[in-house]
């Protein structure tokens, strides 16, 4: 569950939706366990006050500094390194059956289709959270497995910094077409109807999230489609001019 930010130390918001939950667990007949449950507070002021503790249904509730949702290691600091770490070393371990297959003279497409089902997917695993925050040598880790992988197969294969492009775009065209979807309303578009409405906000961590990227992905989208159809029809009035003129 993620809650809404504080607000010049006020809570009320925090404790509302934790309120919220326990009630919709009650009346959907699902009980809370409190000592499976973990709270993380990410906070990047200078300064900060101690919070009071949790409680759950009058169970305290651990403070902890990580943990993991669906394979994902996610810290209090935002720092996607052991998220990363683990990826690779998986990776890595695939890469001993990658070798076998091309000992047994396969063809490098059928080699590509391996590492794209079995490596990649676990590379890019989920790519669109992780990979904006991920440092300089951390993304460089990445690319050395699918360097690897090119020696072995005989074949150029997609780059990192490539799949985690198209996959921002996929997620920005779902957004778009969903308007059920709690972000397609940051995707509206300016009066021209050829730009969309940029997002406001205050700190640079958030540029780094996934709404932000997807709205800037669409946004160089829209800007692509926009130059190509202005060519199109640059190309398409030339020789009519041509035409009238010879």
């Amino acid at each position: 569950m993620t809650s809404p930010g504080f607000s010049n130390g006020d809570e009320t918001a925090y404790r509302r939706e934790v309120a919220r939950l326990v009630s919709w667990c009650g009346h959907s007949n699902l009980q809370l366990n409190a000592q499976k449950t973990v709270e993380m507070i990410v906070d990047f002021r200078k300064v900060t006050a101690p919070l009071p503790p949790l409680a759950l249904m009058d169970s305290p509730i651990t403070i902890a500094d990580s943990f993991r949702f669906l394979g994902t290691t996610i810290t209090r600091d935002l720092k996607w390194e052991p998220t990363i770490s683990s990826l690779i070393k998986k990776a890595q371990q695939r890469m001993f059956f990658l070798r076998q297959l091309r000992k047994l003279n396969l063809p490098p497409r059928m080699l590509a289709q391996f590492y794209t089902a079995i490596m990649e997917s676990i590379l890019t695993s989920p790519i669109t959270v992780w990979f904006a925050g991920a440092t300089a040598r951390d993304r460089l880790r990445l690319q050395c497995v699918v360097r690897a992988a090119e020696k072995v197969i005989g074949c150029r294969l997609p780059s990192i910094q490539d799949l985690y492009i198209s996959r921002t775009r996929r997620c920005a065209g779902r957004i778009t077409a969903d308007p059920s979807h709690p972000g397609h309303g940051l995707f509206s578009p300016l009066p021209s109807g050829r730009r969309l409405r940029s997002i406001r906000t205050k700190t640079s961590h958030y540029t780094k999230q996934l709404l932000p990227l997807c709205h800037q992905a669409a946004e160089h989208q829209r800007v692509r489609l926009h130059i190509l159809s202005v060519v199109l029809v640059f190309v398409t009035f030339i020789p009519s001019r041509w035409a009238r003129n010879p």
